[in-house]
């Protein structure tokens, strides 16, 4: 179990968990979950740590056949601008690795905010703390467990 999965189970949140052999030299993790599990890209979510300066940090999820904008995410946190936050901060912050960060269980909370796509979909799949297992429950679930709002995220390329 991971603190992910602990944390679905201790609020009665119904979820369902998938594993698939994480192959250690794929750097694309959300890609990577997708083809797996055989899911659509969309539907697969990633979790990606930004810093919002004076040292605050904030969550964004969003599918991984998406792009981040940072602009959006800013606006979204309340805060003037974001960048994406050094890996050792964001693995230091969530209590977990990169490939494998979790919108769920992290050892401190950090504010959340997940892309409105999510909505469209009766589950969601995001990281359950582990390189290569996925939890999947619904979106409004994962905004409950998270104190999460729903904002537009991504860019169009």
């Amino acid at each position: 179990m991971t603190p992910a999965i602990d944390l679905a189970k201790q609020h009665g949140i119904a979820h369902r968990i998938h594993a698939y052999t994480h192959d250690p030299t794929c750097t694309a993790y959300g890609d990577e979950a997708a083809s797996q599990l055989g899911v659509e890209a969309d539907r697969v979510f990633k979790t990606l740590v930004v810093d919002l300066g004076d040292r605050k940090l904030a969550v964004a999820v969003l599918p991984v056949s998406c792009k981040l904008s940072l602009k959006l995410v800013a606006r979204a946190a309340g805060a003037r601008k974001a960048a994406m936050a050094d890996k050792t901060v964001a693995e230091r912050a969530t209590g977990y690795v990169l490939g494998g960060i979790s919108p769920l269980g992290q050892k401190k909370a950090l504010p959340t905010v997940i892309d409105i796509s999510a909505r469209d979909y009766a589950s969601i799949f995001v990281s359950a703390g582990r390189r290569g297992l996925e939890i999947e429950l619904a979106a409004d679930d994962l905004r409950q467990l998270t104190g999460a709002r729903f904002a537009k995220l991504s860019q169009i390329d």
